[in-house]
């Protein structure tokens, strides 16, 4: 029994220690599952920007100056007749054709003497008819010496005297009815008719050709702007030395700039550029023809003129938003092979559509960071550089129609 015993108490204290080993190993585990960092995250992957690769190129280089528009024809509406203003025929601001009514001046007093010339015309034709019967009647009688010719001369002269009468009436008739027709004021040229300048029951023209109105051709406008004369002497300067070269068919094109930095999406042709500089600015004066089929632009606005005059070699272009302004200078954001991203300064020469015209501080096959600044929370980070594509409004347009149609095709089923 006692050696039993003994076996018992040997299994007992061999199981202890196994346990006692396994405990351990336990112990040791969660030991090094606590010496882990309880706050570390995974390594972020680098921002992804869009670039895009510059290229050398010919770029034009732009003017711009500040321009007026203005109307293409405008006309002042007068009375050119006197009277009372009876109506307004037409809605102030609204466009109106060539000879379209827009006043009417009282008739009543033309129409009078309309009708007083025509009856003077009516007895002059009766002179004139009776003096030529009569000249017929001598003839014969002039012939047999039946009348003296002192009295067919007298016959001759009456006659001729009834003929001018007759043409003098004809005259007074033709007046008459062109001061009658002077009475309905009409449009001299097709266009926008601004606010009426005079009311109904107004007296107009006594004493003087009173304006009614003013009808502008806003379709298409004028362009008026000014240049420097030494900016001229300097850009034929350097087409003589070969600096620059004369750009093409469409370097007569110009661009207009709104007030509010918009770019009107029509462009111009320039017409002409004085020959003569202004002795009292030094200035230039040009001017261009504007399409304004919409009637978007007013004569008057203030606008700038962007001019292609020449092209430049070695020059690139680059989408506005890449580029970063200041008074100070103009900056790029330039992605290294490496992912690395640094500042440059670059020149601009102006702008065309929506690109600037970049004349130097970058080199060809580099690449220009255009979006994704606001994923650059660390700047001497590195960013992985995807190819950058303009926005395409369709596209943007497209998916916001399919959801809307996606959102409308529940209710319809359940309509059903």
């Amino acid at each position: 029994m006692a050696r039993r015993n003994q076996g018992v108490d040997l299994g007992m204290l061999a199981g202890a220690v196994v346990a006692l080993a396994m405990l351990a190993g336990c112990g040791k585990g969660g030991d090094a599952t606590a010496q882990a960092p309880a706050g570390a995250k995974p390594a972020m992957p680098p921002a992804q920007v869009g670039v895009v690769t510059v290229q050398l190129q010919s770029v034009p280089v732009m003017n711009e100056l500040p321009g007026r528009l203005e109307a293409f024809r405008t006309a002042q509406v007068r009375a050119r007749v006197a009277g009372i203003l009876q109506r307004r025929l037409f809605t102030e601001g609204a466009d109106v054709k060539a000879g379209q009514a827009l006043f009417q001046i009282d008739p009543a007093t033309y129409q009078a003497a309309l009708d007083s010339a025509l009856a003077t015309q009516a007895r002059a034709e009766a002179n004139q008819a009776q003096a030529q019967a009569l000249v017929k009647r001598y003839e014969p009688l002039q012939s047999a010496k039946a009348i003296s010719p002192q009295e067919y001369l007298n016959a001759q002269v009456a006659e001729r005297q009834a003929n001018a009468d007759v043409q003098s009436a004809k005259a007074a008739v033709q007046a008459a009815r062109i001061n009658l027709g002077y009475a309905s004021v009409t449009s001299p040229i097709a266009g926008r008719i601004g606010r009426a300048l005079v009311t109904e029951g107004a007296l107009v023209g006594q004493g003087e050709v009173t304006q009614l109105a003013v009808v502008q051709q806003v379709n298409p406008l004028y362009v008026n702007f000014t240049q420097s004369a030494n900016e001229v002497m300097k850009l034929r300067q350097a087409l003589n030395s070969g600096t620059l070269k004369k750009a093409g068919e469409q370097a007569a094109s110009i661009r207009v700039v709104m007030d509010d930095g918009r770019e009107y999406p029509l462009s111009g042709k320039l017409l002409f550029s004085d020959l003569t500089v202004d002795t009292t600015s030094g200035q230039v004066s040009l001017r261009a023809e504007l399409p304004n089929p919409q009637g978007l632009l007013l004569p008057g606005m203030y606008v700038r003129v962007r001019l292609e005059q020449a092209q430049v070699d070695g020059g690139f272009l680059l989408p506005q938003q890449a580029v970063t302004r200041t008074a100070q200078a103009d900056t790029v954001m330039v992605v290294a092979p490496d992912g690395m991203v640094s500042p440059r300064p670059v020149k601009i020469g102006g702008a065309r559509g929506n690109q600037w015209v970049v004349l130097g501080g970058l080199k060809d096959g580099e690449q220009v960071m255009v979006d994704g600044f606001q994923k650059m929370m660390n700047p001497k980070a590195p960013v992985k550089a995807v190819p950058w594509k303009a926005p395409d409004v369709t596209a943007m347009v497209t998916p916001a129609a399919s959801s809307a149609t996606a959102a409308s095709a529940p209710s319809v089923a359940a309509s059903r």
